[in-house]
């Protein structure tokens, strides 16, 4: 853990789409790829090789964020979000609430995501749906991919080797 920070990785927490607390602490020793999703979407066919990803690699976890900010592409309910995810793309990685990822009511998650100050790493504008966000085992942010960077790319998967 970085001690220059006040707040680690494995501090923060959301609901899932259940209302259940989702811990960033019960990931230790994973990767995790935290992706802003929305149901209408140019990039909403995502999903299926975010589903890929998730089954490819025991040692990461995906994380799908629900957030209407943008084009209002996720209009709808936990239930519905949950009943889109599992019909079209039978997903299995944690889902959480919907949330803000910018301005005024971000959530925390985001805060730290994007916020050099708070992530050590870099400060980092989510402009669209489905930017990802690579933390490493250690809970150590290591890099944020635009919406246009496949969940298979590349840049991606050389830092899951």
């Amino acid at each position: 853990m970085n001690t220059l920070f006040s707040q680690s990785f494995y501090d923060l927490s959301l609901k899932d789409l259940s209302g259940k607390e989702l811990k960033m602490s019960q990931f230790k020793d994973h990767y995790v790829l935290i992706v802003n999703v929305a149901s209408f979407c140019g990039y909403t066919s995502q999903y299926k090789d975010l589903q890929k990803l998730h089954q490819q690699y025991d040692k990461l976890t995906v994380i799908g964020v629900p957030c209407n900010q943008f084009g209002s592409q996720e209009p709808g309910s936990a239930d519905e979000i949950q009943a889109f995810c599992d019909s079209n793309y039978q997903i299995d990685f944690p889902m959480t609430e919907k949330i803000e990822v910018k301005g005024e009511n971000q959530h925390p998650l985001y805060s730290w995501l994007t916020q050099k100050n708070k992530n050590g790493l870099g400060d980092f504008n989510v402009a669209w749906n489905f930017n990802k966000f690579l933390i490493n085992p250690e809970g150590q942010l290591l890099a944020h991919f635009t919406s246009g960077v496949k969940p298979l790319d590349q840049s991606i998967l050389n830092f899951l080797k």
